[in-house]
């Protein structure tokens, strides 16, 4: 599962949204009949890999989910200059327009994941195959597709609901449905999913990176989190501590190509180095976080595009001692990069990522680096415990969580007995820390007090234009012009 592929092309969608542009306007040529397939508990895999596939591409875990960090003030674009990356550099100023590029891939990268586990999850049922594998592939399903609307409804709000397959004879422009319906699948789809799925220490070595029963409690703890129900955030929280997980020893572990899907790795998307194929097509994708990362002309990486460049003001957030610091960004004086030593020069603002940079001594081709990319880690769980714990007035009880967290990047315990507000900072901010770049601080920033801890956050770092219509993109135009049952358009656009 290390390298999770599909078998055969299957990117059509079955809705005009969540088609390339090049298939917009065309039948497409490749489909399912779900009456004659799947038939087999092989072919059946086969379309759960491919309900994989879609978080791999640059729609989604390979670029836009963790530019959100951007967005979020972490970072700066650094990029070429001018126009390049100029959708990203919209979106973190708060100027983004239904047409922005960047919005478009985050619109349109969820459908075709979501097609393909509601074709398991129609088709599973009426297999004879093996229980286990049927079970397994139809938990897979309801955790994914859980997954792919968790990411649509954070970004845009109200999205269309869409649990079944759609053929040329059903209805192709859907509308969108509330949020509150939107989490009640979500919800669902990861209970049944904890039903149906193994835990992570099950999956023999063909299977690894797999979704598995901790993946789905984890996954609605976050659920649960966002909706601001912190008993069954807890809840969950306790059924992962229950399943073996454990905090790496080094914090870098979590970031080393040779320590992938490790103790403290509850899921992450998998890829791999795989020589001959294109950097800029979804098939067979290689992580771009080193080359996108990498300090431009530093020559550390292959590709060197320097991306995500931290600020002083996310600098200035390391307590002195942390050894977070060493390993997720690069400033002048840090310890040598594969031998290398780092110059401010490097970046615009005198910083880059370290975290998920592969060394040229390792893989030398900008376009096959192997590194996985972690969407939750075990550390994620005990913060999100910590966090919860601290809204049910139990604050003393939540210092051991993030103490365990603190403990073992090398600093102190938290300051005992701080009030509820005090905890709740302290908490965000070794949130901020523990998860820079994964793609998790815009998300904290959105959901805590209806997004109004976030607005006081960006309008204190500068970015004064920031409202609250800005905590949800716009739908993209395109889309509307497609399928105008997508209005009204989210407020403000």
């Amino acid at each position: 599962m290390k390298r999770i592929k599909l078998i055969f092309s299957i990117f059509t969608a079955l809705i005009a949204s969540s088609c390339s542009e090049s298939y917009l306007d065309k039948q497409p040529l490749d489909t399912i009949n779900t009456e004659n397939y799947p038939r087999t508990a092989a072919e059946l895999i086969t379309i759960v890999n491919g309900a994989y596939q879609p978080l791999q591409w640059p729609k989604l875990y390979n670029l836009r989910m963790w530019t959100s960090d951007i967005m979020a003030g972490n970072s700066i674009v650094g990029a070429g200059g001018g126009t390049d990356g100029i959708e990203t550099q919209n979106m973190s100023n708060f100027v983004t327009q239904p047409d922005n590029a960047g919005v478009l891939d985050l619109w349109r990268g969820p459908w075709p994941g979501i097609l393909m586990s509601n074709i398991v999850l129609e088709t599973a049922p009426t297999l004879d195959i093996d229980e286990n594998i049927k079970n397994r592939s139809m938990g897979e399903a309801y955790f994914l597709r859980a997954n792919y609307y968790f990411i649509l409804t954070r970004y845009f709000g109200d999205v269309p609901l869409i649990t079944t397959p759609l053929s040329s004879d059903d209805d192709l422009f859907p509308v969108r449905k509330p949020v509150n319906e939107i989490y009640d699948l979500i919800i669902s789809d990861l209970t049944n999913a904890i039903q149906l799925l193994p835990p992570k220490s099950s999956y023999g070595q063909q299977d690894v990176g797999r979704a598995s029963k901790g993946a789905a409690y984890g996954t609605l703890a976050k659920v649960y989190l966002t909706l601001g129900n912190y008993q069954e955030t807890v809840n969950m929280a306790t059924q992962v501590e229950g399943l073996g997980y454990a905090l790496n020893p080094n914090y870098a572990s979590n970031f080393d190509i040779n320590n992938e899907n490790s103790q403290e790795s509850i899921f992450e998307v998998q890829y791999a180095s795989d020589g001959g194929f294109s950097f800029w097509n979804n098939e067979n994708q290689a992580s771009w976080a080193s080359p996108f990362m990498g300090p431009r002309g530093s020559n550390f990486v292959g590709g060197s595009f320097g991306w995500n460049q931290p600020t002083q003001e996310f600098i200035n957030q390391y307590e002195a001692g942390d050894s977070r610091k060493d390993v997720t960004v690069l400033y002048e004086g840090c310890p040598d990069f594969d031998g290398k030593q780092y110059q401010a020069s490097y970046s615009l603002t005198g910083f880059n990522v370290r975290k998920f940079l592969v060394p040229l001594s390792v893989v030398s081709s900008y376009d096959n680096s192997p590194l996985n990319f972690p969407v939750l880690r075990y550390s994620d769980v005990l913060l999100m415990k910590a966090e919860a714990l601290n809204e049910l007035g139990q604050t003393l009880q939540a210092e051991t969580y993030i103490n365990m967290v603190r403990n073992r990047a090398g600093l102190d315990n938290i300051q005992s007995g701080l009030s509820k507000n005090d905890f709740r900072d302290a908490v965000l901010k070794e949130r901020r820390i523990e998860l820079a770049f994964e793609g998790q601080r815009w998300f904290d920033l959105i959901r805590v007090n209806n997004g109004e801890y976030g607005l006081d956050f960006l309008y204190a770092i500068g970015k004064t234009n920031v409202t609250q219509k800005h905590l949800l993109f716009p739908v993209p135009q395109i889309e509307i012009d497609r399928n105008p049952k997508l209005l009204p358009q989210n407020p403000g656009y």
